[in-house]
């Protein structure tokens, strides 16, 4: 019976891991309509060599500010459902908000200081890890190495 509800628990993990997932792929297919961010279709075309367009800098770091916190509260979730530690989400949760305050200021310094010769790809890069859930691809593996290796 023990190993029965240790299947049971672990394929709802795997469903739920799964679901979590779905969900921030859901949050990437709808940006358009769920954010603010004129960079979007800025970032699509050849943009090295054209300006920056026109944006409201406050809401666009106010956009970003919300799918950023979107995105850090699903990749919690998972990595939650997958570990099942407090001390994992405490030490992510604090990277995922040192991150927020470092990267959202500078964001917004090179938006406001954005032009063609000043290279996008900095802006490109920074705005890419606010709006993409790329911490959950290095905390996973992170954490299942350090917990099977060192433990």
């Amino acid at each position: 019976m023990h190993k029965f509800m240790s299947v049971n628990s672990k394929m709802i993990s795997i469903v739920g891991v799964l679901l979590l997932f779905v969900l921030l792929v859901l949050v990437r297919l709808f940006e358009t309509e769920l954010f603010y961010d004129p960079l979007l279709s800025f970032f699509k075309q050849d943009y090295l060599l054209k300006k920056v367009p026109e944006v409201n800098v406050f809401l666009l770091l106010l956009n970003t500010f919300f799918r950023y916190v979107l995105n850090t509260m699903i990749s919690l979730t998972i990595l939650y459902v997958v570990f099942k530690d407090k001390d994992v989400i405490k030490f992510s949760s604090f990277l995922y908000l040192l991150a927020l305050v470092i990267l959202l200021p500078w964001m917004g310094y090179l938006v406001i200081n954005a032009s063609p010769e000043s290279n996008y790809n900095l802006l490109f890069y920074v705005r890419r890890f606010l709006i993409q859930p790329i911490f959950i691809l290095f905390l996973l593996p992170a954490f299942y190495y350090h917990k099977h290796i060192f433990r």
